[in-house]
């Protein structure tokens, strides 16, 4: 599976996901259909599957406009999104599986950005390739999204279902939020020295131009405050022994960097 970034609007992502055996594709979270369909006609793939992660506009601004090109495809996304996805067509719980070409996905739901998101996570099929998680706006590199209709007790456990992955999962995160998202980590988590690092890497790649996404979930542990409100440094940091508290009060911050 050969898996395209498309940037768009200010700070998006959509991802395209291609088996080119079968001259398919599946697109992640479209937010503007133009250059999916340009992707699409350079490739001379047809287009099966618009996997939502959450209803936000920034996700789904383009699935009326795909659907009419391609009126046979299907437009899956969380079972309590029913009624805010244009096109929806499947409705996804917790454990449901999907099928792209020789791919089969697990459907993890993560609560917190809104009520009804979820991932789509791909396991590898042998050992020498990574999984594959999809997860819109829940965890981004050296982040996560703001708490729109969830709490934090929420967000907290669905950062936990995500840091069970392996360390090896490349995160195809929605929004370009690395450089913002790791000035502010290194606020909380000032002697986590690999997280120094990581900041000065990343600057130099946004300085170049150089996209941050994907991610993958070993750094994430070891970098990410939002994977870490267990780690005693964090709580030290915030004064909290409480990991939701922890969670929250850095989330809090973060809300006013």
């Amino acid at each position: 599976m050969e898996i395209i970034r498309i940037a768009v609007l200010s700070d998006n992502y959509i991802f395209l996901m291609l088996d080119l055996d079968r001259k398919i594709a599946a697109v992640v979270d479209p937010a503007e259909a133009a250059p999916v369909l340009a992707e699409l006609a350079r490739h001379q793939v047809e287009l099966v599957a618009i996997f939502n992660t959450h209803h936000h506009g920034d996700h789904v601004g383009g699935n009326k406009e795909l659907i009419a090109a391609f009126p046979n495809l299907c437009v899956y996304g969380g079972a309590e999104d029913r009624g805010r996805i244009p096109g929806q067509q499947v409705y996804l719980v917790d454990g449901d599986r999907v099928q792209f070409g020789d791919y089969t996905g697990q459907i993890l739901f993560i609560p917190g950005h809104t009520r009804a998101h979820i991932a789509y996570y791909f396991p590898p099929i042998d050992s020498d390739v990574p999984g594959e998680l999809f997860c819109g706006d829940t965890i981004f590199a050296g982040g996560c999204g703001r708490l729109f209709e969830g709490t934090p007790a929420q967000m907290v456990g669905s950062m936990t279902k995500l840091r069970q992955l392996p360390d090896n999962t490349r995160i195809w995160c929605a929004h370009e939020y690395t450089l913002s998202n790791l000035k502010f980590a290194v606020t909380v988590d000032p002697d986590n020295q690999e997280l120094a690092q990581r900041l000065v890497s990343v600057t130099v790649d946004r300085q170049n131009l150089i996209p941050t996404v994907p991610t993958w979930m070993g750094i994430e542990k070891r970098t990410n405050p939002f994977l870490r409100w267990d780690v005693a440094a964090l709580q030290s940091s915030v004064a909290s022994n409480d990991g939701v508290e922890t969670f929250a009060k850095i989330r809090g911050r973060k809300d006013q960097f």
